[in-house]
């Protein structure tokens, strides 16, 4: 453009209103907002109240006609309930929603305002966009599983009845925080704990079905079902069953030690025949720590032998390490290290006899230490598929990890600074003390395995303890030495609270 160019300047022009004669940018209407807003209510007609049916029993809400969905206060899912109910009305009267949400009221109020910002064209084209409030009060009504239920609480229509024949119950403590993780017993509407197991109800065949498939997923099991008439009409040729889903879990464990079957032991290279279990998902790890050879074996290959442990974590020996000779150099296997040594050891109980043995902790044990492992010398072992190996040197002993129980004393009562949830669980208190003395200390052993293993807290969500205040007397030495689980791998478990401003906010 050149430099001495006349130019034009171009001006707003401005229009009075023809109600109240102010200036005003000129709009098809030629009145003002204000004006315009006397004149023409675009809220009108639209529903201002609204009533919605709860349940307070499964906290969920009825979407007309029969569907009941779970949607917690202000969220995004009970904000698009909301607006679904007023859309009818906002495709009636030609109005475009432009944005919602929600308005805080008393979460005991049974009340849900709800603030819309809606646009509808108005005298001459014109685009007039007004705000109104919605507010839904909440009607107690249970839906039709909670009324079966409080009807009858054993009114089930399928059961899931979860077995492992084990001595122990540190499986179903694991499976316990994966099933709360997953939220995979939502839809259980009683749950109780039997003596090798847990039972899950239903009200639907399908939710127990979806149950069975998730254990499936999480742990090598295999299933049989069954089913039961209840009652059946001939008019309508309606029959009401009972169905029941017997699922059983491997009873091999993380940590023990197996003696592989011939036909297993050849069909996995010739490894073992002894072994340990490193990890059970739906998968089977087995580890040869003499070999540092690993193999997995999936469901269908544990099932079609179906072989048992040799000796379980109830039959660890804490052993003390004397001496330490590394053999091979450090192996990484499935994202575990493992290190090849000769160690000389000896029974904390008996000094008068030392095992000169191999082991796979050559990483993390060192002379002084502690570890746990099975006495081979002094167990009197009774396996089918043992005597079938013909001229077998089974080693004294075989350590299976470190042992911090010594330095653990120290710590003994002291709170730790997480926490696991539980589930709503009915529990047998006709069993005695002993019975309950045992499982504390069955979840004890738990909470130590997780602190010691990463990998096995992988999968699972702990949380925060808000109870707990470390001591300023606690040594350095002891937190390095004593496995912990880091402050970032906790959660924060979340609670509604009131403030003072009327806000909603998050707290621990």
């Amino acid at each position: 453009m050149a430099t001495n160019m006349f130019v034009v300047p171009q001006t707003v022009g401005t229009v009075l209103c023809c109600k109240c004669g102010i200036l005003m940018a000129p709009n098809p209407a030629n009145m003002c907002v204000t004006c315009l807003r006397s004149e023409v209510d675009i809220t009108e007609g639209l529903r201002k109240h609204v009533i919605i049916m709860y349940c307070p029993e499964c906290e969920s809400y009825l979407q007309p006609p029969k569907t009941w969905m779970k949607a917690q206060l202000e969220s995004k899912e009970l904000l698009t309930f909301c607006v679904k109910r007023v859309d009818p009305d906002l495709k009636k009267f030609k109005v475009r929603l432009v944005n919602a949400e929600f308005i805080w009221t008393e979460p005991h109020s049974k009340r849900i305002k709800v603030k819309l910002k809606i646009q509808k064209e108005v005298l001459n084209g014109a685009i007039l966009e007004q705000s109104y409030v919605v507010e839904y009060v909440q009607q107690d009504h249970m839906c039709e599983s909670c009324t079966k239920f409080q009807a009858n609480p054993d009114q089930w229509v399928a059961s899931v009845q979860l077995r492992q024949r084990v001595s122990h119950r540190r499986t179903f403590f694991y499976l316990e925080q994966l099933i709360l993780k997953h939220d995979a017993a939502a839809h259980a509407i009683k749950i109780k704990q039997m003596d090798q197991g847990i039972d899950f109800f239903f009200a639907n065949r399908s939710h127990a079905t979806k149950f069975v498939e998730f254990l499936g997923k999480v742990a090598p099991t295999r299933y049989r079902n069954d089913k039961q008439l209840v009652s059946h009409d001939p008019k309508s040729n309606n029959y009401n069953y009972k169905y029941t889903f017997s699922v059983e879990i491997s009873p091999v464990c993380r940590e023990d030690l197996i003696c592989l079957p011939p036909k297993v032991a050849a069909s996995l290279g010739n490894i073992g025949p002894l072994v340990i279990c490193t990890k059970v998902t739906n998968n089977i790890a087995l580890l040869d720590p003499f070999t540092l050879r690993q193999c997995f074996l999936d469901s269908e290959q544990y099932w079609r032998h179906s072989f048992k442990s040799l000796l379980g974590s109830r039959q660890l020996v804490e052993y003390d390490v004397f001496n330490i000779e590394v053999v091979s150099p450090e192996v990484n296997i499935g994202g575990s290290k493992y290190v090849l040594a000769d160690a000389e050891v000896a029974r904390v109980t008996d000094y008068g006899k030392l095992f000169y043995i191999r082991t796979h902790l050559g990483h993390i044990l060192k002379p002084g230490d502690r570890a746990l492992g099975f006495d081979l010398y002094g167990a009197n072992s009774n396996d089918m598929e043992l005597d079938k190996y013909k001229g077998l040197v089974l080693p004294e002993a075989i350590l299976i990890k470190k042992s911090y129980e010594e330095k653990r004393q120290k710590k003994r009562g002291k709170p730790r600074s997480w926490k696991l949830k539980s589930l709503d669980m009915e529990v047998d208190e006709s069993r005695g003390r002993g019975h309950e003395e045992k499982m504390n200390s069955e979840y004890e052993e738990f909470l130590r395995d997780l602190e010691e293993n990463p990998e096995l807290r992988f999968n699972l969500s702990l949380y925060r303890n808000k109870d707990y205040q470390p001591s300023e007397m606690a040594s350095v030495s002891d937190v390095d030495d004593v496995p912990s689980v880091p402050l970032d791998e906790l959660l924060a478990e979340l609670e509604l609270s009131e403030q003072e401003d009327g806000e909603d906010s998050m707290k621990e």
